[in-house]
């Protein structure tokens, strides 16, 4: 006869109590996950998750109180479970997973990791971790009212990183700088605009007007003497735009003239672009004092954040915020930067202001605050109650997991609404590990096609490796015989080849590049197809069965984008596609159990495989419709747009 401890055999109490196991991430899901475990009799715990405790989490983050604003969790985190149980030994790290102090043999030291998380990068990274460690793996996220656990065991089932991820929404530079047509067009240019201005410049963010708009079609020589820009200090100057900043003292006045009137005048000068598209009307600072009347800025009723200024109003807002953020620039000393977050009200009123006059100036609806900030974070609302049934099933899975019973495990969605069957907890059976995957396929290859006349080794390295295939040190060896190293983890060892183009060292068409993450464990084998006739502004692609693009959708209708029901609210270029609302979400759900690449959703927009879904950012594991989301502060409020 079993003998019971609890509701569990003694066996597996025993196991239970004796286990070593790592959570990754203190959050939504962290929160309630600790207490789970440690109420569900788990003794030895860590807790891993490199994020300070924010007010904006006390609402459903329920360890933690305002007292601790500003604290690790992982730490308070601790301290506040340690009340629940005692006797538990839990150790915290106020730390970030990826540091190469956690490696292999870190891993190795714990029977069982649950991650909760809320980033790609440091998913991917996890799941390589524990595939080179041969650890247990429970997966899990959420969106809303959405959740997901899974189960990842090396050779037993799929990886993170075995099926499609949808790709990052991204929209055209020429688009952003030229001729927005949609309110997020407007949203990430002001994102944009403030990393020029006040953070750090990127050259794939620039402002100004496009003059190498192919649309355009001009020769700026011979329409020069058309554009009417003023020939004050507040012309446009083709410098640096946080130089020319610099020059006026941060002027909001100068900078509002040179942003919304001047380098309208001169987009004004390209004239195929307005052939037909109705032309951008500049503003002027004399006149939007005029209109700037604080009795009358607001239209709407509600809350503060969710009323629209008039385009007086935004100006107003437009000049204080500027003023606020040269202040914070100026006590931070010289060579100083500020980083945009969507938590930080001047900030936020910079790109509210900027992102809504801009859409004045190009005929668009202006939108409250609330709006941007939902928009420019691509903001999710965070469901305490979504966060505790996926704690729950967590715990359930790792009793399977602990129990030996790795065939009983599932992957189990949580939907906003009952499927035919009534059923909110929908589980599938696991599917196989995918043969082409180039993470845990047995020999991890990938072919990439680029320009080698063209692509610089710190492209490969960064853009390639690092960011597309997820690697964190990578060290790459041409396979031409001689064993040439193209890039070393050892600091300074290759840093000579960074601006060298691969065609400096003879990789054509055909050649093979061996990458080692030693941290990861990880091999991959690049082949290089060289072309000449990449699309505008891609770099390079990736080809054959690598998980380089989502699966298509079945449905012939073009897919709607909607974030928080708003249908202006496509995603901006910095994160990943938020979640589509649908009402109506169903699985189809039979009397035999499918597997997760069997079951199919169907919804509004779309009809297609229902398959593994990173809840928490938004993402496609497998042939199951997924929907895209970005990081960000929490696992469980913020949904990143790539």
């Amino acid at each position: 006869m079993v003998q019971l401890v609890g509701p569990l055999s003694k066996e597996l109490s025993d196991s239970v109590s004796s286990c070593k196991i790592l959570v990754v991430g203190a959050g939504g899901i962290g929160c309630e996950l600790l207490k789970n475990l440690v109420l569900t009799g788990f003794k030895n715990i860590e807790v891993i998750d490199l994020d300070t405790i924010d007010v904006s989490n006390l609402n459903r983050q329920f360890l933690f109180q305002k007292k601790h604003v500003g604290k690790s969790k992982a730490q308070v985190a601790k301290e506040s479970v340690l009340r629940f149980c005692p006797s538990a030994n839990i150790t915290a790290y106020h730390d970030s997973i990826m540091n190469p102090d956690y490696n292999v043999e870190f891993f190795r030291s714990f029977q069982l990791v649950m991650n909760a998380l809320d980033n790609r990068a440091a998913r991917n990274h996890v799941n390589r971790m524990c595939l080179a460690a041969d650890i247990p793996l429970i997966e899990s996220g959420t969106a809303g009212y959405l959740g997901q656990v899974t189960v990842i065991k090396k050779g037993v089932t799929e990886c993170y990183e075995c099926q499609p991820k949808p790709t990052q929404k991204t929209f055209p530079g020429c688009t952003i700088r030229n001729t927005p047509s949609e309110p997020i067009h407007c949203i990430v240019w002001a994102k944009y605009l403030f990393n020029q201005l006040f953070g750090e410049e990127d050259a794939d963010q620039e402002v100004s007007p496009d003059t190498a708009d192919p649309e355009a079609a001009w020769n700026p020589e011979d329409t020069a003497a058309r554009a009417t820009a003023s020939d004050q200090d507040g012309d446009i100057k083709r410098v640096s735009t946080k130089d020319w900043a610099r020059s006026t003292g941060y002027d909001p006045v100068k900078l509002f003239n040179k942003l919304f009137k001047d380098d309208i005048m001169y987009l004004l000068t390209m004239d195929k672009l307005w052939k037909k598209r109705k032309a951008p009307v500049p503003l002027d600072w004399a006149e939007m004092l005029q209109l700037a009347n604080p009795q009358d800025e607001g239209c709407g009723t509600g809350l503060k954040d969710q009323q629209v200024l008039n385009v007086g109003g935004y100006s107003r807002l437009f000049q204080h915020s500027v003023e606020t953020l040269r202040s914070q620039l100026a006590d931070k000393g010289d060579g100083a930067e500020l980083v945009w977050d969507k938590d930080d009200p001047p900030a936020m009123d910079f790109v509210t202001a900027a992102a809504n006059l801009r859409m004045h100036i190009f005929s668009m609806n202006m939108k409250s605050r609330f709006d941007v900030k939902s928009m420019a974070g691509n903001i999710i609302p965070a469901i305490a109650t979504t966060n505790a049934v996926i704690a729950g099933l967590i715990v359930l899975e790792a009793l399977k997991v602990l129990n030996s019973d790795i065939q009983q495990c599932r992957t189990i969605f949580l939907n906003k609404q009952p499927n035919p069957r009534k059923k909110l907890l929908v589980p599938c059976a696991l599917d196989r590990p995918n043969p082409n995957c180039y993470v845990c396929a047995s020999k991890p290859e990938v072919t990439v096609k680029l320009n080698v006349h063209k692509t610089i080794v710190q492209a490969l390295q960064d853009k390639i490796l690092k960011e597309k295939f997820g690697m964190v040190a990578p060290d790459v060896q041409i396979e031409d015989g001689k064993g040439t190293i193209l890039i070393s983890s050892e600091e300074g060892e290759t840093e000579a080849n960074n601006g060298k183009m691969l065609s400096d060292f003879g990789i054509r068409n055909g050649s093979r590049l061996q990458a080692d993450d030693f941290l990861q464990d990880y091999t991959l084998l690049v082949n290089v197809l060289h072309s000449e006739e990449l699309p505008k502004d891609v770099e390079f692609e990736v080809v054959g069965d690598a998980p380089d693009k989502a699966p298509p959708s079945k449905a012939p209708e073009e897919e709607k984008s909607i974030t928080n029901g708003n249908k202006d609210s496509a995603q901006p270029s910095t994160s990943s596609k938020a979640v589509v609302e649908e009402d109506d979400l169903l699985i189809v759900d039979s009397d035999e159990e499918p597997s997760s690449s069997t079951a199919d959703v169907s919804t509004e927009t779309s009809s297609l495989k229902r398959k593994h879904q990173d809840a928490e950012t938004g993402e496609a594991a497998s042939k199951r419709k997924r929907l895209d989301q970005q990081s960000a502060d929490d696992d469980d409020d913020i949904i990143a747009l790539d």
